[in-house]
């Protein structure tokens, strides 16, 4: 995040592209610098549908989030690789569907954490908290979360398109399977991720041309089985594992006929 003189924030690099900042420019934002366009453009090139696509998905959130406030009880959300704010955030949804919702964003990105202190706040009967970790510390993101969550409560624990970021070496299962044995019975698990296996060779060239740009972790794609993996020990909820416009459609809905991702929606027993 730059000031009016072109200072950026501490920690802040902006000579390579970052994920979070990519995602905000195919989703139109201005949150964003050269190095970052240039691998979002790069990768349009790539993929020319990734930014209906990365719209897709955040339809998906906003359509999930309401479902689970408004039909499933669930009052508390932990949402990871939160990105730069946009529009249908996961608390304005939530709080509008149940206003004394609360939910803790995580990320670690200087700009990202900038923009949620100052845009992601909470209504009065709910709570929004920010946390500045990696989704690889599970036991810091649990003490500092519950701090705003009650883990004695079902929770919706969110994981849109961030686990494409842990290599397999980090072991993304044991990430994803920690942070669910913390949560109580009754909570769910919401997870979208990018496929290698749906328009795989420019998901393959697209993906080659934005991990030579990063800085940060580089981005592994994963097939449906793969993905489905994620879930295992948990009741998957209607369709099952889909393509983002594919879960729950609002009726009449227009959406695209093949989106690059894999999702679903799974309740802990």
């Amino acid at each position: 995040m730059s000031d009016q003189a072109g200072n950026t924030a501490p920690g802040l690099d902006i000579q390579h592209a970052h994920p979070a900042r990519v995602y905000n420019y195919w989703l139109g934002g201005k949150d964003n610098y050269p190095a970052d366009r240039e691998a979002a453009e790069q990768a349009i090139a790539a993929n020319p549908g990734i930014v209906t696509d990365v719209r897709a998905n955040r339809a998906f959130l906003a359509r999930v989030v309401r479902y689970l406030a408004a039909e499933r009880g669930i009052r508390q959300f932990l949402d990871i690789g939160t990105g730069l704010p946009t529009a249908s955030n996961t608390h304005e949804v939530a709080q509008a569907a149940v206003p004394a919702a609360r939910v803790v964003y995580v990320d670690n990105d200087p700009i990202v954490l900038t923009h949620a202190r100052a845009l992601l706040a909470s209504n009065p009967e709910g709570a929004t908290a920010y946390l500045d970790a990696d989704l690889r510390d599970t036991s810091a993101i649990l003490r500092e979360a519950a701090q705003t969550l009650d883990f004695m409560q079902p929770v919706a624990l969110m994981l849109l398109i961030i686990l494409h970021l842990i290599p397999d070496a980090d072991d993304p299962y044991g990430i994803v399977a920690a942070l669910v044995r913390a949560l109580p019975a009754g909570s769910y698990l919401v997870l979208a991720h990018p496929a290698s296996d749906i328009r795989t060779a420019k998901m393959a060239e697209m993906t080659r041309r934005v991990n030579e740009r990063m800085s940060g972790p580089k981005a592994t794609m994963r097939d449906r089985a793969a993905i489905t993996r994620f879930f295992d020990g948990l009741d998957l909820l209607e369709p099952g594992v889909v393509q983002p416009q594919q879960w729950r459609p609002d009726p009449g809905a227009l959406s695209p006929p093949q989106v690059t991702a894999w999702c679903g929606v799974a309740r802990k027993p």
